[in-house]
């Protein structure tokens, strides 16, 4: 009789330990970023089948693997330490203070040795599997993103152009991992991802301006200015992207298909575009965020197979 209380408590307490590891770990895979992984490891791959030199029946299946592996390690330590470096100005956000360690879920010192391990091991297993070009751009990359764009967030609302920089270097890291080398295809994809990331990110920095402002984020200017800015932010990158993603038609390394799809793909994202440079509403904003993230997945799909 008096036996039962023993197991009953035993089992609640390896219960309750379980949920808490499943929710630790839980807090490590979002720390991660692996909605934003997704999308860099699928521009690392698509780059890298783009500038493989194989035909489909000798592809490098393996090397792929490597570079996607080493690629999205490196950012998952980027997008940890980047939440380490701004987590008090995190924790003053609606849309970011649940995140791990603005919500004192997850002990900075614990951020910070997690995202440093995984950024130098994905920087390293680069340098081993996928070469030393790809490594050296991953490391740029890293740099680039939490020293400069991550501290001038909060100066200037150029830090756009400047973060889209580290934004666009993954068709070069898969690229690199590809050929060993950078060729001007190679920069035709940095081009558009980099012009991209600017419809993209005015949509969320539109939807989240108060809470940018509330954080002391400069994303955004102040006053008068600021309309203009997202406007020009918005129109001119889209006219300029619909350009970029037609010059492999010019230089004959796309056919008649591809150039077709990737009207079809700009004049939608332009559309879009032009419809929340004009209205400038939460509706609008949002339909220009699905529509950057329905754009850029297919626009490389059909490059690949072009």
């Amino acid at each position: 009789m008096a036996t039962h209380p023993i197991p009953v408590t035993s089992g609640l307490l390896a219960r309750g330990r379980h949920v808490a590891g499943s929710a630790v770990l839980s807090d490590y895979w979002t720390v991660t970023k692996p909605d934003v992984n997704f999308l860099i490891a699928f521009t690392t791959a698509a780059s890298f089948s783009i500038g493989a030199p194989q035909s489909l029946s000798g592809f490098p299946w393996m090397a792929l693997l490597h570079a996607v592996v080493g690629t999205v390690t490196a950012a998952s330590g980027a997008a940890t330490l980047n939440q380490w470096i701004e987590r008090g100005f995190d924790a003053r956000m609606r849309r970011t203070a649940r995140r791990p360690i603005a919500a004192g879920r997850m002990q900075p010192s614990h951020a910070l040795r997690f995202g440093t391990i995984l950024s130098l091991v994905g920087v390293v297993y680069l340098a081993f599997n996928s070469g030393l070009l790809a490594s050296l751009l991953t490391g740029v990359t890293l740099l680039s993103y939490l020293l400069i764009y991550t501290p001038l967030k909060r100066i200037t609302p150029l830090c756009t152009a400047v973060g889209a920089v580290p934004g666009a270097l993954p068709p070069l890291i898969g690229w690199a991992a590809a050929r060993g080398r950078l060729d001007w295809e190679a920069l035709v994809l940095f081009a558009i991802v980099f012009l991209w990331q600017f419809p993209h990110f005015m949509a969320i920095a539109w939807m989240y301006r108060d809470d940018y402002d509330r954080a002391g984020y400069a994303v955004l200017p102040h006053g008068r200015a600021r309309v203009p800015f997202v406007v020009w932010q918005t129109i001119s990158p889209l006219v300029a992207l619909v350009m970029a993603s037609l010059l492999p038609v010019v230089m004959g390394n796309a056919g008649l298909l591809y150039g077709i799809g990737a009207l079809c793909l700009d004049g939608a994202f332009l559309c879009y575009g032009a419809q929340f440079a004009f209205q400038r509403t939460a509706s609008s904003a949002r339909r220009l965020l699905l529509a950057s993230i329905l754009y850029l997945p297919p626009l490389l799909l059909l490059l690949t197979f072009a």
